[in-house]
């Protein structure tokens, strides 16, 4: 492939990038628009983009908009826990979040990134076995949930299990080969292993 043809290619996949978002954004605003989160029929096409993005810029306009998709709610009242536990974990206010988002497990227990955003939380207080656990539902009801897969490699770096971690970090990366966090992270867990076995 010659490079002025690569280039082509790359140009019209920013363009369905740009595309994507705006047909997004603008599905957003629109009144009654239907949207299921992690279950949104966009999702598939969203996927492919992200597996084939040329840099790093690209692919980061579409995990955006993945996750605008993510995190979005029918029910108003799952959005304003999800947004008030998004704002009191910001604040490093954790047990306003951890109740926060537990309601919205209890509340809609099929939305993902209820428990993605739970997980987090209790990642980021030290409470590995809870994290572990909502990470699990996280990944039952959206298996390509890069966020969770990478968070399931730092949970296990945290309880030393760095083949278990490494293992997590190659998902997201299946998932979304760009991602910069989960390929820095792999690369020193890699080194790290092959150390030991000198």
């Amino acid at each position: 492939m010659t490079s002025r043809s690569l280039s082509n290619r790359f140009r019209t996949l920013r363009r369905c990038v740009v595309a994507l978002g705006l047909l997004v954004a603008v599905a957003l605003m629109t009144p009654g628009a239907a949207f299921a989160d992690q279950k949104d029929p966009r999702l598939p096409e969203l996927f492919d983009l992200l597996k084939k993005a040329p840099d790093p810029g690209a692919a980061q306009q579409v995990e955006g908009l993945i996750w605008t998709l993510w995190f979005h709610s029918d029910n108003p009242e799952v959005l304003k826990l999800m947004n008030t536990g998004v704002a009191a974990m910001s604040a490093s206010d954790f047990k306003m979040a951890i109740d926060a988002f537990t309601q919205v497990t209890q509340i809609a227990p099929d939305f993902a990134e209820g428990w993605n955003k739970l997980a987090t939380v209790h990642y980021l207080t030290g409470d590995y076995r809870d994290s572990l656990d909502e990470i699990g539902h996280t990944l039952e009801l959206e298996p390509r949930h890069f966020g969770a897969l990478s968070g399931l490699g730092l949970v296990q770096v945290e309880l030393d299990h760095t083949e278990q971690a490494l293992d997590a970090f190659e998902r997201a990366l299946e998932v979304y080969p760009l991602m910069q966090g989960a390929r820095m992270n792999a690369d020193t867990l890699r080194k790290q292993l092959q150390d030991k076995s000198i």
